[in-house]
């Protein structure tokens, strides 16, 4: 069995990619309030964490203006996506489940 994936096995990292990928349909993204507001986090620990998932590529965060007010958005890419399945069927199996 493969080990699971470390970017993602981290507890809050591991909410978020959830979130995202029961919220989420592909293409689709969701503001950073609107995140922050699901997961009751805060501003920093959200920011800290979807840094890290963006270096590996697993979401996208989008900035913006919406006339002078600053937008932030998140997608979960289409890799970020796999590898979160990849992960749930790891965890599952590891678990005796099934995927």
């Amino acid at each position: 069995m493969n080990e699971l994936d470390p970017v993602i096995h981290a507890p809050a990292r591991l909410r978020i990619m959830t979130t995202l990928a029961e919220v989420l349909e592909d293409g689709d993204a969701i503001t950073f309030p609107a995140l922050q507001k699901l997961l009751g986090m805060t501003a920093g620990n959200l920011t800290t964490h979807l840094a890290k998932l963006s270096d590996a590529g697993y979401v996208e965060v989008a900035k913006s203006f919406a006339g002078r007010k600053p937008v932030t958005e998140i997608t979960l890419t289409h890799a970020g996506r796999g590898a979160f399945r990849s992960y749930r069927s790891q965890l599952l199996a590891l678990l005796g489940g099934s995927a």
